[in-house]
């Protein structure tokens, strides 16, 4: 299949590295690391269409719609890791979501490049799965004009599903016929065509703004915490407990029978411990539309109050201590 010949700059070979093979490994790290600020910065000037898009996607999601990562190599990688983590992180239904990548699931173990070219594949795929409304679509590609990626947007975006393009190179295909695009300006990269650098660092960071920020709007957070954690381990199960602790300032006896009750539903369990029984917090949050907040507003309970008495003790006893949250583990 031929392509339209497109200047991509992820492509080109900037001066500025030409020379790289030859510096101190300090100054090579310089440069890299240089090289990954820049694509932050990238993400940064795209975040209005990051929200534009966020905005599209939850309201098909509310309609039932599913969520459909797209992508080959690396960028294929990336989103299916995205998506992959919203089921434990936000308890995102699995039969909601689907995570295609060129070559399928040998692509997620080594390189299969050439599978990237299969478009009767990708439309296979697109029909085999009934992507249509009110399905998103998120489709990733460095270049903007990977066959298998542009490919299942077209065929996806024909059949009626919103669709997200997320490209390094503007004025490709995968940016034009997108609904919704997010471009990513990253330039050359320090080893040219290596999009696994600048271009996927920006890739990463803008897959996890999106998918947080839809889960957010969805009501998968709460105060902060990510409350339709699944506890499917010991450090999850504490996770749930520490929530629950200091949202409703219970002790640990009561938190556990809670858990027990709402079979592992944070959000359920804070309902169980402001009395409901489980079948009234059950319909308690259905009615708020799965947000705690709404639903603790409706039974007339206070929303986090354990919670700002400890941030006010915490005040009061160190005024001087700025609380740290580097390296806090959020995804698993």
């Amino acid at each position: 299949m031929m392509r339209r010949h497109i200047a991509m700059d992820t492509e080109r070979a900037s001066p500025r590295y030409s020379d790289i093979d030859l510096w101190e490994p300090p100054d090579i790290l310089e440069a890299m690391l240089e090289g990954q600020m820049s694509a932050v910065a990238a993400v940064r000037a795209a975040l209005g269409v990051i929200a534009l898009a966020a905005t599209a996607t939850e309201a098909r999601l509310r309609e039932g719609g599913r969520l459909v990562y797209v992508g080959a190599g690396t960028s294929g990688r990336l989103a299916v890791q995205d998506g992959a983590e919203l089921v434990p992180t936000f308890n995102w239904p699995p039969d909601r979501l689907l995570l295609l990548i060129a070559g399928g699931k040998e692509a997620l173990l080594r390189a299969t490049e050439g599978a990237e070219d299969e478009t009767a594949q990708a439309v296979r795929l697109v029909q085999q799965h009934r992507i249509a409304s009110p399905d998103v679509v998120i489709a990733v590609a460095a270049s903007g004009t990977t066959p298998f990626t542009l490919t299942c947007l077209r065929e996806a975006k024909r059949r009626g599903a919103l669709t997200i393009g997320i490209a390094n190179n503007r004025g490709t295909p995968l940016l034009d016929e997108a609904d919704c695009a997010i471009p990513l300006d990253t330039g050359s990269e320090p080893i040219a065509g290596s999009t696994r650098m600048k271009a996927g660092t920006a890739q990463r960071v803008a897959l996890n703004l999106l998918s947080s920020l839809v889960m957010i709007r969805l009501g998968h957070v709460h105060g902060g915490l990510m409350v339709d954690v699944q506890a499917i381990n010991a450090k999850l199960a504490r996770r749930s407990e520490m929530i629950l602790h200091r949202l409703t300032g219970r002790g640990s006896g009561e938190i556990a029978d809670a858990l027990r009750r709402a079979n592992g539903s944070v959000k359920l369990a804070v309902l169980l411990l402001h009395g409901c029984s489980p079948d009234e917090g059950a319909r308690v949050l259905e009615r708020a539309g799965g947000r705690l907040r709404s639903a603790l507003q409706s039974i007339g309970a206070p929303e986090n109050a354990a919670g700002l008495a400890a941030d006010m003790r915490v005040t009061e006893e160190a005024p001087a201590a700025p609380r740290s949250h580097v390296g806090d583990d959020v995804s698993r």
